[in-house]
């Protein structure tokens, strides 16, 4: 067993035993990892948990015995600290969404060192006071669907994809011009459009993933995104 060293993003942890943590990381240099973290929910040890948040960017020394689906953290710090995200009620609920389709979409041993690259930055973005983030939700399924290798070529793509589509012409151009304008300028998206076509937009990419990663079950971060955005 070695010692060695990675970045990596928090997705989410479980309780393990009195005091412990299993905690789930998407690492650059290994990919999707589970670690044993001991300690860090007695009373004397609370304040370490906070690193352990989702979505937090980390630099680590980790223990890495190849074959083992459980390994341990030798060393862990803050890569880049939070200023806004665990202060601000509607980051939070957009990291918590990213936290769960990342969850979703990425698995055990799972190893891309340009999505790591990409998550990082847009991770950065949202703890940006400039960034706008009405459109933000939508932007990183985009982008993130490119790195995952299901995204389709243009806005025409997308909707041809979706095969089933309730609403009339009308409604169904206005959101193909919004996911134009999404491929288009990315994380920078101006667009104007309504609420309730950026509420479509989501229900809609929520079906393609989950057709494409062949999803079962609800998306337990939607509630409250939909609360404070859609």
């Amino acid at each position: 067993m070695r010692l060695k060293k990675t970045k990596g993003i928090v997705l989410s942890y479980i309780k393990y035993s009195e005091t412990s943590i299993i905690v789930r990381v998407f690492t650059r240099e290994f990919g999707l990892k589970s670690y044993i973290v001991n300690g860090v929910r007695s009373k004397s040890t609370k304040s370490k948990m906070a690193i352990y948040q989702p979505l937090t960017l980390l630099d680590l020394v980790v223990y890495d015995k190849e074959g083992s689906n459980l390994n341990r953290i030798s060393e862990a710090k803050l890569l880049a600290p939070f200023q806004l995200v665990p202060f601000d009620f509607l980051r939070s609920g957009i990291a918590m969404f990213m936290a769960e389709v990342m969850g979703k979409s990425v698995f055990e041993g799972y190893q891309n060192e340009e999505f790591y690259d990409f998550l990082e930055s847009a991770i950065q973005l949202l703890d940006d006071p400039q960034t706008l983030l009405k459109h933000f939700p939508l932007v990183f399924l985009w982008e993130s669907s490119k790195y995952l290798g299901f995204a389709p070529e243009d806005s025409e793509s997308f909707f041809f994809e979706l095969k089933q589509y309730p609403e009339g012409p009308d409604v169904m151009e206005e959101e193909k011009d919004y996911l134009r304008n999404i491929i288009a300028q990315s994380f920078y998206c101006e667009d104007k459009s309504t609420s309730k076509t950026r509420k479509n937009m989501l229900d809609h990419f929520l079906i393609f993933y989950g057709n494409h990663l062949e999803l079962a079950g609800d998306w337990k971060s939607i509630k409250v995104l939909r609360q404070m955005m859609y």
